[in-house]
Formats: structure tokens, C-alpha cells, sequence
């Protein structure tokens, strides 16, 4: 039965205050109902697991038309395989996995590897370094513009133009404002972006040869380009800074991990649920809905708040507690449905990499303070210098 009070609350969910700090925030919103309107950002945010799950299970209610908190982001993403829905979205979405799925991504998981083993060897004989700048940044810069095939301008910027790709998903405040510029020249990149600029037999460039094979539309091509830099940089690089991080604040967890590696899939899925690299994002609600008892009218817009839902105490026992044996494979991430991240089978393979070789390599490490990086979307951090590093 609908009820007659909607559950409402006066945070701005994109405030520095909750961006710096969102955990007591989100808690207090799952506390107040499953879905609670509020009116600074004029969104129904949905904030707890099982309701999150279901919405984003519901495509056909809850689309993926407005996945921005802006309109001029909307328009940009529109025909995009992340701001499409059935049936325009499966051919986008077929084409965006074709390169990413476990058979295809068998053949490069040894040469990551190798990567991997020679970055964190350099860096534990250096003894100190930049968790984020020297690791976290570096690594994903390496191997996803490799099997982009970017090359020149774009490699040199693609760190950049990640981050504001995030950054103007958010509403039309300061930090949007100030990325658009950046995401603009994304944008324009992949709008001019000819095959003969990707390293041929990347990734990339075989995105032209789809077209060419009548797979997509010509027009689509940088469009799914954009989406593989924009989606497919910045959130690895927050998830492996903030698995370093994790393992620095909590260092009889890491302990564990280098005792036993085995447990490296289990501690990233632990990351993962304790602090997602992408807080929430938006969906737009085509009809009317009851959720757990609140009508959501159509035409309004959601904000689906994954980190909310991953710590969400009807699911996960004591959440708010980083326990690397846990293996909370069904946490909400990198979403669920019909638009679960496409690269989240590359992003795994990444980070799995480095936290093994640095389960290997390391016996234990001394940080220093961390600087938060506040961003409208993504949760990670700016640098963390690693001041002294045990080797085994």
C-alpha cells in the first residue's frame, strides 16, 4: 500500500560535505526509507540493496535515457550504449563487449600480468612512491590505452579527460562546470577520430572494422570509443587506489593478504562493496512506481546510490567493516542488468594483477596522508604517498 508521507530529506547529496564523507550520509538516508526524496537535487534517491538491485533489474521503468544529473550531459550521452535502452542497446552494448569478453580477454591476461609483476618490482626497490600517481594512475594508463590503441594527443590526455568524463555526470555545479571544457575535448577527439589513429589490431581500431562489417552505424564508432576511455580508465584507477588505501588503514587485513594470496579475488570484491569507485548514477522513471510503499511519479529522475546499497546491514552483516575474507561477490559496483559495466572483466583482471603481485612481493607498507579527490561521481583519492615498504 502506497504511503500517504513521502520519506524526504534536505542534504544535497553532491555537496563537498557528503562527497567528502558519504558513508553517515547514506546511512542516515537508508534509515529514513528504501526511497527518499530530496529536494535540493530534485531526485528519488533509492538507497538500499535489495531496492537498488530490483530497479536496475527494471529497465523498462527505470531507463537509462538520463543516466546524467544534467540535461546537456544527457543530450551528449544520447545514443550511446550507456544511455540506450532495449532494443537499441543490446547491438551497442554486443559490439561495446565483443573485445571484453573472458575468451578474448584470456589472450592479454598473462602480458598484464607481466606488466604488473615489472611495475610493483621497480617501485618496491624504489622503497617509496605515490600509491595513486606511480601505481593506481599508471598502470591502467598503460595497459587501456595499449588495447585502445591510442596514440600522440590522446594518450597524452586521457588520464584527464577520464576523470571530467565523471566529473559532468554530476548536476550543474562548480566541478561540472569546470570539466566540461575537458569533456569537450573528449568528446571532440572521438567525434573526428579516424580508424588510421588507433594502432591497428587494437581495440579501437576494430571498432572501425565492425562498422565496416555493418555490425553498427559508422557514427557509432566514437561514440563506444568514448565510452571505453571515459568509463574504462578512471574507475580502475580509483578501485586500485582505494585497495591500497584499505590495505594501509587496516594493515592486519593486508597482513592476511600477504599470508595468503589466494585471497586477492576476495579482498578486491571487498573493496568493491566497501567503497565502489562510482557512488550512484541517475535513471529516469518512464511511468509511475510504488517502491517499498512510495510512489515515484513518472517523469522524475532517480538517483540509484550504490554505495549506499553496499553497505546496506539487511544484506551485508556488519558492513561497515573491511573484512578481506568476506567475498561479497554480489555487491552493487559495477551495477546489475541489463547495464552491468561492460569492463568490469578487464578492470578485475588489472586489479587482480597488481594487489597479487603486491601480495607477493610485499610484506607490509607505511603511508602517509592521503588526499581526497572530490569528484560529482567517482570516490578515490589524489595521492598516497607510500613512505617505507617491507619486501618479502
Amino acid at each position: 500500500m502506497t504511503t500517504t508521507e513521502i520519506a524526504t530529506s534536505s542534504i544535497d547529496i553532491f555537496s563537498d560535505e557528503v562527497l567528502q564523507d558519504p558513508y553517515p550520509h547514506y546511512a542516515a538516508l537508508r534509515e529514513e526509507g528504501a526511497v527518499v526524496y530530496l529536494p535540493r537535487n530534485d531526485l528519488w534517491a533509492l538507497t538500499r540493496y535489495r531496492t537498488i538491485r530490483d530497479a536496475l533489474e527494471n529497465s523498462s521503468v527505470f531507463s537509462s535515457q538520463r543516466v546524467a544529473f544534467n540535461d546537456d550531459m544527457n543530450r551528449a550521452l544520447a545514443g550511446t550504449s550507456l544511455a540506450t535502452d532495449a532494443p537499441d542497446h543490446r547491438q551497442l552494448r554486443k559490439t561495446l563487449l565483443a573485445p571484453l569478453t573472458p575468451r578474448a580477454l584470456k589472450s592479454i591476461e598473462d602480458d598484464i600480468g607481466s606488466k604488473a609483476d615489472r611495475l610493483v618490482d621497480d617501485l618496491v626497490a624504489r622503497g617509496s612512491f605515490d600509491a595513486i600517481g606511480d601505481l593506481a594512475r599508471a598502470f591502467p594508463l598503460q595497459v587501456v590505452s595499449d588495447m585502445i590503441g591510442v596514440q600522440g594527443v590522446a594518450r597524452e590526455n586521457i588520464l584527464r579527460w577520464g576523470e571530467a568524463a565523471f566529473n559532468v555526470l554530476g548536476p550543474m555545479n562548480q566541478r561540472s562546470v569546470e570539466n566540461f571544457p575537458v569533456a569537450g575535448e573528449l568528446f571532440q577527439w572521438c567525434k573526428t577520430v579516424r580508424q588510421e589513429d588507433l594502432v591497428e589490431g587494437s581495440l579501437g581500431h576494430g571498432i572501425f572494422e565492425s562498422a565496416k562489417r555493418g555490425e553498427i552505424a559508422p557514427e557509432s564508432c566514437g561514440a563506444i570509443i568514448h565510452q571505453y576511455v571515459a568509463a574504462g580508465m578512471d574507475t580502475t584507477i580509483t578501485s586500485i587506489g582505494n585497495a591500497i588505501a584499505h590495505f594501509a588503514a587496516f594493515p592486519d587485513q593486508y597482513a592476511r593478504l600477504a599470508a595468503d594470496p589466494s585471497l586477492v579475488r576476495s579482498a578486491f570484491n571487498e573493496t568493491l562493496r566497501y567503497e565502489p569507485p562510482v557512488n550512484l548514477f541517475g535513471r529516469h522513471v518512464k511511468s509511475d512506481i510504488e517502491v517499498e510503499g512510495t510512489l515515484i511519479p513518472a517523469g522524475a529522475q532517480a538517483a540509484v546510490l550504490f554505495a549506499a546499497g553496499n553497505r546496506d546491514p539487511r544484506h551485508y552483516d556488519d558492513p561497515d567493516t573491511y573484512r578481506i575474507d568476506r567475498d561479497p561477490a554480489d555487491h552493487l559496483a559495477f551495477g546489475y542488468g541489463i547495464h552491468t559495466c561492460a569492463g568490469q572483466g578487464l578492470a578485475r583482471i588489472e586489479a587482480l594483477a597488481i594487489l597479487s603481485a603486491c601480495a607477493r612481493r610485499v610484506r607490509s607498507f607505511r603511508v602517509g596522508e592521503g588526499q581526497r579527490q572530490i569528484n560529482n561521481m567517482t570516490r578515490g583519492l589524489s595521492s598516497l604517498p607510500v613512505l617505507e615498504i617491507r619486501a618479502k
